[in-house]
Order: C-alpha cells, then structure tokens, then sequence
C-alpha cells in the first residue's frame, strides 16, 4: 500500500468517529499546550528575576555584615555578627584602586509627613553614587549631593508617589517635609518606575547615609553596595574588599561578598530546574491522553473487524496493518499537538496583553519537546491496538468473530 494511500484511510477513518477523534484532539491538546504554558511561566520567571537584578547596576559586589555559613552548633545554624558594618569600613573600601564606586546603605520605616499630611515610607540612607550604581531615573531636581559620609546636609528625594500624596498637584521641590522627628528639604523626585527587587520606589524616601544614622539611631550599615571597574575585575575587587575588612575587623572574616553575577547564577539554575519540574508535572497529561488512545484505539479495533478482515483477503499483509494503525495513532497525536501550540501561543499572547509587569516567554525547546513527547506517546499507546489488529485471522475478522 502506498503511503499516500495509507494516509488518506486513516484520515477518513478518524473523520467517520469524529466525537472519538475529538475527545482524544482534546486530551492531546490541553496536555501540550500545560507544558508549553508552564514552561513559559518558568521562562518568564526567570528572566523577570535576572532582569530585576540587572537593575541593580552592572559589576556589582554587595558586602553584608555578617559571614554566609553555618556554625555547626545547635539551632540557629547561622553565623553569627561580632561587628557591624561602619561608615569608617565604607571610607576604607572607597580609597581601594579596585574600587570604582561605593553606597553604603541604612534602611528603615518612618512617617514622612506636610501639615496634616502624613504617610508611612521607606526611609533609605545612602550616598550620590547610588544613584549612578543603581541607575536611578529623577522626574525634577537633583540627587544627593556629593560630599564626606560623616557630614550631611537635611535633603531628601521623594518617591513619585509619596510626593503625590503630600503634595497633590503642588510643586515640591524646595519644600520642607517631617521624617520622624527631623525637617529635610525636598531637593528631588525619583522618576515613576514601579518595583525594584519587592522595594516600591514610588513610595520612597533618601536621604544621606548620616541623617539616616541619626534619624534611627544606628551606627551599623545595612550593606555596602560596591561597584568595580568592570566585569573582569569582580574577582580582584571582592579579595580586595575582604583583606581590607578583614584588617579592619581583627583579622576576622565576619562579613560576606557576594556578586551580582553569583546571584543571577543561582537564581538562574534555581529557575530552570523548577521549570524543567512543572513541565514534567504537565507531561503526564500526556500520558493520560496516551491512554485515552490506546483505549479508543482498541475500541476501533474491535469495532472495525470486517474491514480489517476484508483488507487481509484483499492480500494486506500484517506489516500493513500495523502501519495503517500506527498513521491513525499518530495523526491524532499530532492533531493534537498541534490544536495544544494554538491553544498556549494564543493563551501567552493574551496573559501579556492583560498584564505588563511580568510577561510570559515560551523557551525554543518547549513546543519541540512537547510536540515530540505527544507523537512519541501516540506511537507507544497505539502499538498495542495496531498488533492486535494485524494479528486478527482474516476468516474470524470478517465473519466478525
């Protein structure tokens, strides 16, 4: 029989049990189309994350006091904090060669208030170079000042939000607002740009890293951001920064360096394996629809014992209706595959056209692997109905016994 011939009976085979051949279109499509959109949702994820970190700033090292192991003792299994970051660590890291920039960081929760006017704020203390290192956008005005970490000026950048609600529709820039207990004066609006890593920019507030001291009454830092010269000196920039903090802390290793790079790497195989785990978790529709398959398959088989008969005394041989079976099989999984892209392309397309902060991304090797599993599924389900109809006795088949 010639393959076009083979292919045209099977096709008006499924088209004659169309309520059949549409249950199993439906099993095959929805189990594709939850792999590609679970795999997409990962995908999404993952480059949600990186791109979340990549607006930290480029060649960024973060120092945090405290050192990232375990102790080995009873719980809690964290190392311990014998010294606090200082200002006075800051000042020594900033005068390294292998330092380009640095922002020492104090963060906290005060009411930022106008007259009557008053609302809850994250209150950050820092330096002018965080601007440059995080790659800040203002809407008016000008950022920190430069100047020593010891001494500061009562200035403060307002978040677009935190302006709105003080001022309304009134300008500003040169007015004098209340965190906490202290006046500062407003000398800049930070550019609208929603969330950074979870933190609401909308609804912040910086001042200098000093004020912040004194607004809190907190000598230690919360992190130092520090930032190198360029990607290929994070390595000698992060030993820099542990000798010179080590000299500084007694020779105590009681802070940790970590690497924009190290944590978009682990952030990264974390996501990609957690992607690979649902997609596999979606997989098993698959199998279930392989099921369905060999079911309806059998139930064709022995339904269809006249005409398997008739073609066997018409001198089919088994091998024939063996591949007639299997071309039926794999047109339905195809189908299906097929019908599942439609069905999670369009779904993509419409979760991105509703929501904007995080966007869906179908990685190359989702619509493949998941085209290839279901033929692969229809091929291993419909082996078992296929040699149970070529080995049917051509006398038994038609007298449809």
């Amino acid at each position: 029989m010639h393959p076009r011939d083979a292919l045209r009976f099977s096709w008006q085979a499924l088209t004659s049990h169309s309520l059949r051949s549409g249950l199993i279109l439906l099993a095959t499509g929805f189990g594709t189309a939850a792999v590609i959109l679970l795999s997409s949702l990962g995908e999404g994820a993952r480059r949600y994350v990186i791109d979340e970190f990549a607006q930290l700033g480029t060649h960024l090292l973060i120092v945090l006091p405290g050192r990232n192991e375990t102790t080995g003792g009873p719980p809690p299994l964290l190392g311990e904090t014998p010294r606090d970051l200082s200002l006075e660590d800051a000042l020594a890291l900033k005068r390294s060669p292998h330092v380009q920039r640095i922002a020492p960081i104090i963060v906290g929760a005060a009411p930022v208030s106008l007259g009557h006017r008053e609302r809850e704020a994250t209150v950050l203390g820092t330096t002018s170079d965080y601007q440059r290192i995080r790659h800040l956008n203002l809407a008016a005005g000008r950022f920190l000042p430069p100047g020593e970490l010891g001494r500061s000026q009562p200035v403060v950048i307002l978040g677009s939000r935190l302006a709105r609600e003080l001022f309304g529709q009134e300008t500003a820039l040169g007015r004098w607002v209340r965190i906490a207990e202290q006046r500062f004066r407003v000398i800049g609006l930070l550019a609208n740009t929603g969330l950074s890593l979870g933190v609401d920019l909308g609804d912040l507030a910086i001042i200098p890293v000093s004020a912040a001291q004194a607004l809190f009454n907190r000598a230690g830092l919360f992190r130092i951001l520090v930032q190198a010269p360029n990607r290929a000196s994070l390595a000698p920039t992060g030993e820099a920064i542990r000798q010179i903090l080590r000299k500084r802390h007694d020779g105590e290793e009681d802070f940790t360096v970590i690497t924009q790079d190290a944590m978009l790497s682990t952030f990264d195989q974390i996501l990609q394996a957690l992607t690979l785990a649902v997609s596999g978790i979606a997989a098993i529709s698959l199998l279930v629809a392989g099921v369905l398959i060999m079911n309806i398959m059998l139930v064709a088989v022995s339904q269809r014992r006249e005409e398997i008969g008739l073609l066997k005394a018409l001198g089919a041989a088994r091998h024939q209706i063996l591949f007639l079976f299997l071309m039926e099989s794999l047109l339905l999984a195809g189908a299906g595959a097929f019908s599942g892209l439609v069905i999670a392309y369009g779904g993509t397309w419409l979760f991105n056209v509703q929501l904007h902060s995080f966007r869906l991304y179908v990685p190359l090797w989702a619509p493949l692997a998941a085209f290839g599993v279901s033929l692969l599924t229809g091929l291993t389900f419909g082996m078992l109905p296929a040699v149970r109809a070529a080995q049917l006795d051509p006398i038994a088949a038609l007298a449809g016994r």
